[in-house]
């Protein structure tokens, strides 16, 4: 594997739905970059292009017909968030981003509805709601189905994640990074930071812009084809593997030249537990020359929040 640059692997397996050969590649490509590249992961390209005609719509509204959607003290996990709201842990200066997120909806007496805030539907533009419910079912079939081949790879059942993931409080962000305006002051469009939850599935990096920290120190370009996912571990994964597949550090830097004038979307899918789900580290990510980190578990919702604190969407 080129040390540098991310393989492009195919969702389209010859075998039928589960293909060890590509369990192997993608668990190579995570366990060396936390990253990788997938295509024919199935999304159907009109839906797509819809989400993004109606992300673009969104954004281009006036700032106070946003607001109108933002909920205090939510911590982000519903609704509209402003720009400059969110921080990566440590940093000194606030994202140059805005977004939407679209969550899980659950019934009412669902025992995990209580853990999980309702979503807010805009008003405009139209087909919001029924663009972004149908986005999220895709995100989250195609996520459960890399789980699986993770699964094989970390040598569990094919199904482990299963009941894992079922009513999982997964996240699917509408993001806008605006064109930049002169000096940023040491800002930048999302800096250096790790995501929260299991895997994120993220459309729209073919525009330049974010890059991945390598185990050497290198940051090195996540640049997929057109259409194709960038898919990453994040901190909950990390976490239950003891460190096998790693969480990597990754940001979107500043466009350069003429493209500061322009906007950039993306769409990510933070693929979550359920809510009541112990993270407690699997015994085979255990062994002599790696030690339990986390002895002690604990639950996907209190990590969560944990976390948003952490980043300035929760106080």
């Amino acid at each position: 594997m080129n040390l540098d640059t991310l393989p492009v692997l195919s969702l389209a397996a010859p075998s039928g739905n589960l293909d060890e050969d590509l369990a192997k590649d993608l668990g190579s490509s995570f366990q060396r970059f936390g990253f990788a590249l997938v295509s024919d992961h199935g999304l159907d390209p009109a839906l797509v292009a819809r989400g993004w005609e109606l992300t673009a719509a969104f954004f281009a509204q006036e700032e106070a017909a946003k607001r109108r959607w933002h909920i205090a003290g939510g911590g982000g996990q519903r609704g509209y968030t402003p720009f400059r709201t969110e921080i990566a842990k440590g940093a000194a200066h606030h994202d140059l981003k805005e977004f939407w997120h679209v969550g899980r909806e659950l019934a009412a007496e669902d025992p995990l509805a209580a853990t999980m805030p309702a979503n807010v539907w805009p008003d405009a533009p139209d087909a919001f709601r029924e663009t972004f419910t149908a986005l999220y079912a895709e995100f989250d079939r195609i996520g459960a189905r890399i789980l699986s081949h993770i699964a094989v790879w970390l040598g569990l059942a094919p199904d482990w994640f299963d009941p894992a993931i079922a009513g999982g409080n997964s996240i699917l962000r509408l993001l806008h990074y605006p064109p930049i305006p002169g000096d940023p002051g040491g800002a930048i469009r999302a800096g250096a930071h790790e995501d929260i939850n299991l895997i994120t599935l993220l459309l729209g990096a073919e525009e330049a812009g974010l890059e991945l920290l390598t185990r050497e120190g290198r940051w090195i370009p996540a640049s997929p084809p057109p259409g194709a996912l960038v898919v990453n571990i994040g901190d909950m994964l990390q976490r239950l593997t003891n460190h096998v597949l790693p969480s990597t550090t990754h940001r979107v830097r500043n466009p350069d030249g003429a493209r500061a004038a322009h906007s950039r979307y993306s769409m990510p899918f933070f693929l979550h537990l359920r809510s009541d789900f112990a993270i407690r580290t699997l015994p085979g990510c255990v062994s002599a020359e790696n030690p339990d980190r986390y002895p002690v578990p604990i639950l996907a919702d209190g990590y969560l929040h944990e976390r948003l604190r952490e980043i300035g969407l929760k106080a």
